[in-house]
C-alpha cells in the first residue's frame, strides 16, 4: 500500500488534506498578503491581525518567531507563506534553506547542480 498515510518523507511534512485543514486560518491570513493594505494592517499590529483571522497558539508562535519550519508543522502551505516571508524581503529560497538547514547560497548551489 502506497498511500499518503503510510508514505514517509523523511524531513518533510507532507501537506494532506488534514494539514489543509489544520492550517486554513493560517493560510487564508498569508493569501491576504497579496493585498499592500494587507502587508502594511499585518505590520502595523501583528498580533491584532492574527486575532483577525482566527489563528491558534501554535501559528502565532511560529509568525512572531518567523519560524518557516514551525508554520509548515502547523498548517502552513509553503506557497501561502511565501507571500509572508514575502513581506520581509524573502523568497522561496530562503523557505528552502529553512527547511533543509541550509545556508541560502549552499541551497541556491545545491538547485543549480541538480539542474545539470
Amino acid at each position: 500500500m502506497n498511500n499518503a498515510k503510510t508514505r514517509k518523507i523523511p524531513g518533510t511534512t507532507l501537506f494532506d488534506s488534514e494539514m489543509a485543514r489544520k492550517g486554513y486560518a493560517l493560510n487564508k491570513m498569508c493569501f491576504s498578503f497579496n493585498s499592500a493594505a494587507c502587508r502594511e494592517a499585518f505590520l502595523q499590529d501583528e498580533d491584532a491581525y492574527c486575532t483577525q483571522y482566527g489563528l491558534n497558539a501554535e501559528q502565532r508562535e511560529a509568525i512572531r518567531q518567523r519560524n518557516v519550519l514551525g508554520l509548515l508543522a502547523a498548517g502552513g502551505n509553503a506557497y501561502y507563506l511565501a507571500k509572508f516571508v514575502g513581506i520581509f524581503g524573502l523568497d522561496m529560497q530562503d523557505i528552502g534553506a529553512q527547511q533543509t538547514g541550509m545556508s541560502k547560497e549552499a541551497f541556491i548551489a545545491k538547485l543549480a547542480a541538480y539542474a545539470k
